[in-house]
């Protein structure tokens, strides 16, 4: 079965580190752009940030520059997402996705086009 898997969700403090990782099975991850999103609650969801299959560029949102990164693990057939000094307002499903079409453009982060794959996501929640 071909899918996407995230996982490392789970409650911290403000100011704490979580680590996610999406995860391919049934395919190559090497091969596709993959794109991370988060959804707030009551919010719409947003781009977080992307990477190319080459992991030649990496494009994160403006504001969370510094806070997080992205990166592969081509060997793990993942993708992960490093995230420190976390904020209340970094709460939400983080979900991430796969595409390789011209339609999938890594630098357009916040627009979801010609996604190959969806993960089902993962819960982040920072709460004092």
């Amino acid at each position: 079965q071909l899918q996407l898997v995230e996982s490392g969700g789970g409650s911290v403090q403000p100011g704490g580190s979580l680590t996610l990782s999406c995860t391919a099975s049934g395919f190559t991850l090497a091969t596709y752009h993959i794109g991370w999103f988060r959804q707030a609650p009551g919010n719409v969801r947003e781009g977080v940030g992307c990477i190319t299959r080459n992991s030649e560029s990496t494009y994160l949102k403006e504001v969370l520059k510094g806070r997080f990164t992205i990166a592969r693990d081509n060997a793990k057939n993942t993708v992960g997402l490093q995230m420190s000094s976390l904020k209340p307002e970094d709460t939400g499903v983080y979900y991430c996705a796969a595409g390789r079409t011209m339609g999938f453009v890594c630098a357009d982060y916040d627009v979801e086009r010609e996604v190959d794959f969806w993960g089902k996501g993962t819960l982040v929640t920072v709460s004092s």
